[in-house]
């Protein structure tokens, strides 16, 4: 398997701003990243909800810390170059603990941070019972968010949560205020309908760059990247799909384990120890190892 592709990952913003459509799938982990580069993605996105569920073995209700979270995206920075979104939750508490994530995201190598305005501890998403801050808040810690950023070319994403609380109308508002707070590109999550996702773009999309979410089961009807940017939505994001993928390939393995004392019945939607060392690259890194020697 190839190495990845190594690319600065700075030119997000610009790209979102000529009007470019990017994709980027979830990721949780420097394996993930690394595959996501090879199989040919620039730009990455850092889900809570994945590294929740990964790392924690919990629903996305709130329980990763800020130093997991930053502790991970530097373990990915490290491995790849692409532009890497990163899923901030709330800030992790008020104007000022923004600004401690910030700085802690942006130093590990966060291209894009995205900040959102449920309460602390927040929820998926996608999950009910949710609970807002106050606008002027959450106006308040984008504010922050901004002025905390090194590089004027790391990005802030205002997220709104509103429309499962306030509705429609009130999340359009929200989004608004973000923007004019500073946001670089907005995410309105968990629109319900086809006619609610056309809707938000007329509303907004000459206010800033609009991100897109597509969960399995979640609220959002399904639509590939290339509808999605159609509509008009610049970034769209596949944040959990890896780890509904791999959880569902972990639940058959060891079961089908289990069952016959052997690997060999699922042989075939494995990778050998040597397949797996190819795709990490193994050989490349020895070779450069004796180059020490």
């Amino acid at each position: 398997m190839e190495q990845a592709a190594r690319t600065d990952g700075k030119n997000l913003g610009a790209r979102l701003m000529r009007g470019e459509g990017v994709i980027a799938p979830g990721v949780f982990d420097p394996l993930t990243s690394h595959i996501a580069a090879v199989a040919g993605f620039d730009t990455l996105y850092l889900s809570g909800a994945a590294l929740a569920y990964t790392r924690l073995g919990s629903a996305d209700v709130g329980l990763v810390s800020v130093s997991e979270l930053i502790d991970t995206t530097a373990l990915i920075r490290d491995r790849v170059d692409c532009a890497l979104v990163v899923d901030g939750d709330t800030g992790f508490g008020n104007a000022l603990n923004v600004q401690r994530t910030v700085r802690g995201l942006e130093r590990a190598g966060a291209t894009a941070i995205q900040l959102e305005d449920q309460t602390f501890p927040k929820r998926c998403g996608h999950l009910a019972g949710k609970s807002l801050v106050s606008s002027s808040e959450m106006v308040g810690k984008l504010k922050a968010a901004v002025d905390a950023r090194h590089d004027q070319a790391t990005l802030i994403i205002g997220r709104t949560d509103a429309i499962a609380v306030e509705g429609f109308e009130k999340a359009i508002e929200r989004a608004r205020l973000y923007a004019e707070a500073g946001a670089d590109v907005l995410f309105v999550e968990a629109p319900q309908s086809l006619d609610e996702l056309t809707a938000m773009v007329r509303e907004l999309r000459d206010v800033a760059p609009l991100m897109g979410n597509m969960v399995e089961g979640g609220r959002t009807p399904l639509h590939s990247a290339s509808e999605m940017h159609a509509l008009g939505f610049g970034l769209v994001i596949f944040p959990g799909g890896i780890v509904r993928a791999l959880a569902r390939t972990a639940v058959d393995y060891y079961a089908s384990l289990k069952a016959h004392g052997e690997n060999g019945p699922f042989r075939e939607r494995m990778f050998d120890f040597n397949e797996l060392n190819g795709v990490l690259g193994t050989d490349a890194l020895m070779r450069k190892a004796a180059t020490y020697e």
